[in-house]
């Protein structure tokens, strides 16, 4: 809905279908609205609760959730470690509202839906679909704040896309190994902090004592953080399981290019955990679900490898 005061969500799903003409040519659709909250004000529960309602539906040959997307690559990565990969799962949004000129709504959801159904979609677990394109969720990034392309898989680009009304299939993602990870119970806080020029790293003293359960930092780089910052990242690696990733958004973080204080061997040899080609976000996430699932050191360690 549009207002002097600016868009807000307020439409359910039947006025938003109802938006998109053509939708019951495709697939014969059931609605569930769920929330009407801005994505950026989601909190983590909203993964379990879509986890369990996907689950509890069996007849159906494909799953569409429309959000907001500010927080949709996370969504996304989120139900991906928690759902089988056996039936496709879809996730869209517009950047541009139904009520703006050129909104990119109809067409998202249209294409949603062609790839939700396709036979060709099965077996890659959770797909993003904008702008004519299929992201895996492992992969995809919010790239731009406010372009129709926002959503892109940096380095890689999409695994399908959609022409004339037709999946047409770019590249497969790799099979994720163990299947979906079981978790209940609450999501433990995790921090992600970021290293920037000429941070003296005060943050880092208070991670513990806050009682976050485990911390990632998005390094400069490679991996790479300031020398001063070793001896209080070792300090907290005793204490609680840290992730670092990298910054820059493509890419995964070195292992063993560089020998400088705060290069990647030094946040190896401090008992860090590479993120591989994760980002901070989706690092984040991974930890947080592994530390629900009852991860020690070594199985953390261990989940993390697959997205070397």
């Amino acid at each position: 809905m549009s207002s002097a005061a600016g868009l807000v969500p307020a439409a359910g799903g039947e006025a938003l279908l109802a938006m998109a003409p053509g939708l019951a040519d495709l697939a014969d659709i059931r609605v569930e609205n769920l929330s009407l909250l801005a994505s950026s004000s989601l909190d983590l529960d909203i993964l379990l609760t879509l986890r369990d309602r996907i689950g509890a539906v069996h007849d159906a040959d494909g799953v569409v959730i429309t959000m907001g997307t500010d927080a949709l690559e996370e969504v996304a990565f989120g139900l991906d470690l928690l759902l089988p990969q056996d039936r496709p799962v879809v996730v869209t949004g517009a950047m541009r509202a139904p009520v703006q000129p050129g909104s990119d709504f109809a067409s998202n959801i249209l294409n949603a839906v062609r790839v939700a159904v396709a036979a060709e979609s099965r077996g890659f677990g959770v797909l993003v679909v904008m702008n004519e394109e299929a992201h895996a969720a492992v992969h995809v990034a919010k790239t731009h704040t406010s372009s129709l392309g926002a959503f892109a898989s940096p380095g890689l680009g999409p695994v399908a896309v959609v022409a004339e009304g037709e999946v047409r299939l770019r590249s497969r993602p790799p099979q994720r190994t163990g299947g979906p990870i079981d978790i209940k119970g609450k999501f433990p806080p995790v921090a992600l902090i970021k290293a920037t020029l000429g941070d003296d790293g005060r943050l880092l003293d208070q991670v513990a004592d806050l009682g976050y359960q485990g911390l990632v930092i998005e390094a400069m780089g490679g991996g790479h953080v300031r020398a001063e910052w070793v001896a209080r990242l070792a300090a907290l690696a005793s204490r609680l399981p840290v992730v670092y990733a990298s910054r820059t958004g493509a890419g995964a973080v070195l292992r063993s290019t560089y020998g400088y204080p705060g290069s990647e061997r030094d946040l190896l040899a401090a008992g860090f955990v590479s993120a591989g080609f994760l980002s901070g976000l989706k690092a984040r996430l991974l930890l947080m679900v592994g530390l629900m699932a009852g991860d020690d050191r070594a199985a953390i360690a261990q989940r993390f490898s697959q997205f070397q």
